[in-house]
């Protein structure tokens, strides 16, 4: 490692060093974000800076440099920071790429197995969402919405949920919202709404229960007849921009695919059974 090496892995504060390392092995920003007690936007945030310090752009440059074979230079320049936003963007396109193969081959091999894809659906859109839980509810126009699969459930809410069984929601919740609009609800800070302050049992619960702040609920569709809605929730208040709706509409779409392919399973196993 030359000096011009060893200036810029100095230049890293602690934090920055820590970060670098944990990316480089492998781990996610949420995971990342998990044991060092940060918001996964945080994690990214050290990246980028991360990145400008040490000039490089992908992940496998950034592991040469930790081991001292080489690749860093000094970029200290507006267009060094740009190349490490565009080094970090693809990395993330890759990692959504990946995410979804993986959920479609999940569902390929999942005969009807509904739960398994669910749980991997789940679990990838925290992942690249930046959201602490996420529940996936089941609609019937009959008897309202049910909380069927979750992800990181605070277990107060989960409990509260689980003592609902199926229930109707109130119209200016978000699910309420879902199911009268069947567009994407986007909620900025769960407390901050009238819905909250007049004590919705929902929103109490899912504000008080559940510690979430900001919000997204995906309406899943079969046709035009809602089945249900994707939710995903984080902690503190930091809204959901486009690029994270798209992808978290992009898993409900994968969640519809798994629930209807499990009904035509379920459908077909019965008639060859009669």
């Amino acid at each position: 490692m030359d000096t011009m090496e060893l200036e810029a892995l100095s230049s890293l504060t602690k934090r920055e060093r820590e970060i670098a390392e944990a990316y480089a092995d492998g781990e996610t920003y949420q995971r990342i974000a998990r044991r060092l007690f940060l918001a996964p936007s945080t994690v990214r945030t050290h990246l980028a800076a991360i990145y400008r310090k040490l000039g490089v752009s992908s992940k496998l440059q950034l592991l040469k440099v930790l081991q001292g074979v080489g690749g860093a230079h000094e970029q200290q320049s507006d267009p060094a920071a740009l190349l490490g936003e565009l080094a970090l963007s693809l990395e993330e396109s890759i990692s959504r790429e990946r995410a979804l193969g993986e959920v479609l081959r999940i569902i390929s091999r999942s005969k009807g197995q509904v739960a398994e894809v669910i749980a991997a659906v789940l679990g990838y859109a925290l992942e690249l969402c930046d959201a602490e839980f996420g529940i996936l509810f089941e609609y019937d126009p009959r008897t309202g919405y049910e909380a069927r699969y979750s992800s990181g459930i605070p277990d107060a809410f989960a409990k509260w949920f689980g003592q609902q069984g199926a229930f109707h929601v109130g119209e200016d919740t978000g699910l309420g919202r879902v199911a009268s609009s069947l567009e994407v609800v986007n909620i900025t800070d769960v407390r901050c709404e009238d819905v909250y302050r007049k004590r919705d049992p929902l929103r109490e619960a899912t504000a008080d229960l559940g510690g979430a702040r900001s919000f997204t609920a995906i309406p899943m569709l079969a046709g035009d007849r809602l089945i249900g809605a994707f939710t995903i929730y984080r902690q503190t208040v930091r809204p959901f921009d486009s690029r994270t709706l798209e992808i978290a509409s992009m898993f409900a779409d994968q969640s519809v695919i798994a629930i209807e392919n499990a009904r035509l399973v379920s459908e077909a196993r019965s008639g060859a059974a009669s």
